[in-house]
């Protein structure tokens, strides 16, 4: 199998910004690309895609998810994604590194931009409706006149603010849509153990030695999985190793055994065990169907 590209942010207009907006038609006949675009690759940074004409799909990570005009899509950094050959549409794409967030948003800001993108608590697909819609583009179309026609010292401002724009009202509308999520007493503490179980499930994938790194007891943080998502503690953890895995078998040459070790199994088979559990199938069946 050939390995997938990672994508790093290359801002071809404004090498040293960490933001740029791309029209996906003149994206899509770029010659220049290092990478087929029609091909599943890895971001290194975020999306905002929205489809302002046409229909077709389009797969993040493992799901195709078909889009029509009034699509959009939010799509996290290191997700796997893939633009069809045939693709019918067109539409605008808002890319932007963390620092670029980090740089000019506030702390509180950051945390809602970065969570806009948590396929744990949304899915990637909105569907706007035709008000929401014409309100979207207004601000996207407003910083497409500032970075390519009017661009000035002012211009990076105009740009900040749409963009903050965009974001806080993609926010609500995915707050809306899954049942006023910011306004439940433990949604920053599920927000903290998720970051904690990326940043740790290597080492460990027991409930206790999460609950202990977030001062908790095991009750209390099953208490707020189930509070935010309806599910236990330990659900969320094989949710999350589940998915690197499946990254990684479609992502690398590495064999299982390399990713068993990868992951943190100490025993190959475990790995084989874990995944057919949790999958229903073998991780060489899904990596032999996603190639």
């Amino acid at each position: 199998m050939t390995e997938i590209k990672k994508i790093k942010f290359n801002n071809q207009k404004n090498p040293n910004s960490q933001f740029d907006i791309i029209e996906l038609r003149e994206l899509l006949s770029r010659k220049e690309l290092d990478h087929d675009l029609t091909i599943i690759h890895r971001v290194e940074f975020y999306h905002i895609f929205i489809v302002i004409d046409g229909e077709g799909s389009h797969k993040i990570d493992f799901t195709d998810y078909s889009f029509k005009k009034g699509t959009l899509f939010t799509v996290r950094k290191n997700q796997l994604h893939q633009f069809s050959k045939d693709y019918n549409a067109n539409g605008y794409l808002l890319i932007f590194t963390e620092d670029f967030l980090i740089s000019h948003f506030n702390e509180i800001e950051v945390s809602k931009s970065i969570q806009l993108f948590n396929n744990h608590l949304s899915m990637p697909k909105i569907e706007l409706s035709k008000n929401e819609f014409d309100d979207i583009l207004l601000l996207v179309e407003r910083i497409k006149t500032e970075y390519f026609e009017t661009y000035d010292d002012f211009s990076g401002g105009i740009i900040r603010s749409a963009l903050h724009m965009i974001i806080t009202k993609l926010f609500r509308l995915k707050a809306k849509n899954s049942k006023q999520l910011l306004q439940k007493r433990y949604f920053n503490e599920f927000v903290k153990f998720q970051n904690l179980i990326e940043e740790n499930f290597t080492t460990t994938k027991k409930v206790t030695e999460f609950a202990s790194m977030m001062n908790c007891s095991t009750k209390t943080l099953n208490n707020i999985c189930n509070d935010i998502i309806g599910k236990s503690a330990k659900t969320v953890i094989d949710e999350v190793i589940i998915t690197q895995i499946k990254r990684l078998l479609i992502s690398t040459k590495l064999s299982i055994t390399e990713i068993a070790y990868q992951i943190g199994f100490e025993e190959p088979s475990n790995l084989y065990k874990y995944f057919k559990k949790h999958s229903k199938t073998t991780p060489e069946l899904f990596r032999k169907s996603k190639s």
